[in-house]
């Protein structure tokens, strides 16, 4: 193993390690489910992604390098679409957005064609239905 494989390898674990810990971090911090699964989808992607890098640079291009980058590639292009999912499922259920958050495009879209909507968007409903 040379020196340049080793600092590139450590670089990408540390990387992956730092979004890890922003991730946990996000985790503690933000106040509602929406805003935590960004922080969430970070450590899966990012995070994930960073180690498995440096796994496949330090170990090389065999069996576990392969099987490194298959999970890295497969936690890249699945945690987005479970957290979106995730969220949308929260909304449809009537899981509320922090007093901070002050767009809901998508609950106004929902609400218009769904009646039996949980979160009520009374003004919203009743403005665009005089338009109609």
């Amino acid at each position: 193993m040379t020196f340049i494989q080793d600092i590139l390898s450590n670089f990408f674990f540390f990387a992956g390690m730092f979004f890890v810990f922003l991730g946990m971090l996000g985790l503690y911090r933000l106040p509602d489910v929406y805003n935590r699964l960004h922080a969430t989808t970070k450590i899966g992607t990012l995070g994930a992604f960073g180690v498995m890098m440096g796994i496949v640079i330090k170990i090389g291009f065999g069996p576990m390098g392969i099987k490194a980058i298959t999970v890295g590639l497969f936690l890249l292009l699945t945690a987005p679409v479970a957290a979106h999912m995730i969220s949308r499922a929260a909304h449809r259920h009537g899981v509320g957005l922090c007093e901070e958050s002050t767009v809901d495009d998508y609950g106004k879209t929902y609400c218009l064609i769904n009646s039996s909507c949980p979160v009520k968007h009374e003004e919203t409903i009743e403005n665009d239905h005089e338009k109609i």
